[in-house]
């Protein structure tokens, strides 16, 4: 690591760290620290939307699946994009609207009871469990990104690595809470943004030019320009299935309940699409550049051909920059996700089943210390550092994919639904992902679909099935549902 590339990246976390400081004198309440106070504007909740969304994945895991296997990885790009357009057009604004309306819901676990006036308890429960097991493994593949990052870049030993990726991470979430994610990830998606946008476009033209960073691509692999280059109609839906994940993912579905109010959306909906479109292509041309340039002497770890684009080609002061912007993607995602689990265990199993005349104070100390937790937790997965980052965002994307997106969506849009079938949707999403991941391509062909296909098409079949196999919802249920 050069002097240069340190002083960018100290300055970078200092200034993240800075904003911690200043959102913990204004975090005074459960609402505040995790949700923000519902008073998130449009750009900032576009760009935190986007960049908890896409995390290391977006710089590290994506351009290595196209160093890797050319432009036919690019479905899942297209699946994506999609998938999140049809998240913020059908599912942002009915959320916003709805999670206020059922009894001011702070918590997707929280909003669900309150949706289906569930006094059991059991689907709060059963939620916050899903949501704990699945951040925890998605936690830690940022925190694999981050130890990848500091590994390259100061040439230290993976644990130590990891170690200053967790406390860093750790530190600004757990003293601003909601807001001071949301500031950090607004500005950590811009770094990420300028980039994408700034990489393969160098990279193409030190090679030659778009025509020989081709050449130098098919002598490497063959056809690797071409999108459907060894794939059959059932790996594209497989690949394009990742769109689904949307609808259930609880950092992203929190942005929307967080906005300031349903007016923001459509601009929101303008800024995070064009956003995340272009962010797509840059880490697409970024892999698929990474193929020309290193045609004569392939990487070993495919996932860090964009740490080594920017050592090789830019400028010590210019490539710290374009290395903490793969700092900021791994921030943006995993300061949201442990921010999420802290939410869990403070709202839904601490307030909710233990001490329901807790003061906000001590709420929101305890969901600090469940920060504290569920790093150390993801901290412990993360130790091997032979984990793939794209490997451990596709099992936990599935498993929230699977088990939240059919129950949100028709929650949202179907007033039939019942509390049974939300339980029997979340619990035959979540079962099939695992079972389905688990069984693997060694048992059968059929197997190597992405296990969020199979979970998504199941826990709605299940939903659908025993919302209407049983009594219908109560009045009151209904009512407020007509009400919207």
């Amino acid at each position: 690591m050069r002097v240069p590339e340190l002083v960018t990246f100290a300055v970078y976390l200092a200034a993240m760290m800075g904003i911690g400081v200043y959102f913990y004198y204004r975090t005074q309440s459960l609402s505040d620290y995790i949700l923000g106070g519902r008073r998130l504007g449009a750009s900032v909740a576009a760009l935190s939307a986007g960049a908890s969304d896409m995390s290391g994945w977006l710089l590290l895991g994506l351009p290595g699946l196209i160093y890797a296997s050319g432009m036919a990885g690019a479905w899942i790009a297209i699946g994506l994009a999609l998938g999140a357009y049809l998240n913020w057009q059908f599912v942002a604004r009915r959320l916003r609207t709805y999670t206020e309306v059922a009894a001011d819901s702070l918590t997707l676990p929280d909003y669900l009871e309150n949706r289906f006036e569930d006094r059991s308890r059991v689907l709060r429960v059963l939620s916050a469990l899903v949501i704990l097991v699945f951040f925890t493994i998605y936690t830690s593949s940022g925190l694999v990104a981050g130890a990848t990052l500091f590994q390259s870049s100061f040439d230290l030993d993976y644990r130590l690595a990891l170690l200053i990726g967790v406390v860093v991470i750790m530190s600004y979430t757990f003293l601003g809470g909601f807001m001071a994610v949301s500031w950090t990830d607004f500005f950590q998606g811009s770094l990420m943004l300028l980039a994408l946008l700034v990489v393969p476009v160098v990279v193409i033209h030190h090679v030659g030019g778009w025509g020989v960073t081709v050449a130098h691509a098919a002598r490497a692999q063959g056809p690797s320009v071409d999108i459907f280059a060894g794939t059959t109609g059932l790996g594209i839906a497989s690949l394009m299935a990742w769109g689904l994940g949307y609808f259930g993912q609880p950092h992203i579905l929190a942005r929307f309940m967080a906005i300031r109010n349903v007016r923001e959306v459509p601009k929101a909906r303008l800024i995070g699409m064009t956003w995340m479109v272009l962010g797509l292509y840059g880490a697409i041309f970024t892999g698929f550049a990474g193929i020309g340039y290193f045609a004569d002497h392939p990487l070993v770890n495919r996932e860090t051909v964009f740490i080594e684009l920017t050592q090789a080609l830019f400028n010590p002061w210019v490539s710290g920059i374009l290395l903490a912007a793969i700092l900021s993607a791994v921030m943006s995602t995993v300061d949201s996700q442990l921010l999420v689990c802290s939410s869990a265990l403070a709202e839904d199993f601490y307030k909710s089943l233990f001490r329901r005349s807790a003061s906000q104070r001590e709420l929101v100390w305890m969901g600090r210390a469940s920060v504290v937790g569920v790093a150390l937790v993801a901290t412990l997965i993360a130790l091997d550092p032979d984990s793939l980052v794209l490997d451990l965002v596709a099992y936990a994307w599935a498993g929230f994919g699977a088990a939240f997106g059919p129950v949100i969506l028709l929650s949202l849009f179907w007033r039939r639904m019942t509390r049974n079938g939300a339980l029997a949707g979340i619990l035959t999403g979540a079962v099939t992902v695992i079972v389905w991941k688990n069984l693997g391509a060694d048992v059968a062909p059929i197997f190597e679909v992405y296990e969020i296909l199979p979970g998504f098409l199941l826990a709605s079949l299940a939903a659908l099935t025993v919302s209407l196999l049983g009594r219908a919802p109560a009045a009151s249920v209904t009512s407020v549902f007509d009400s919207l």
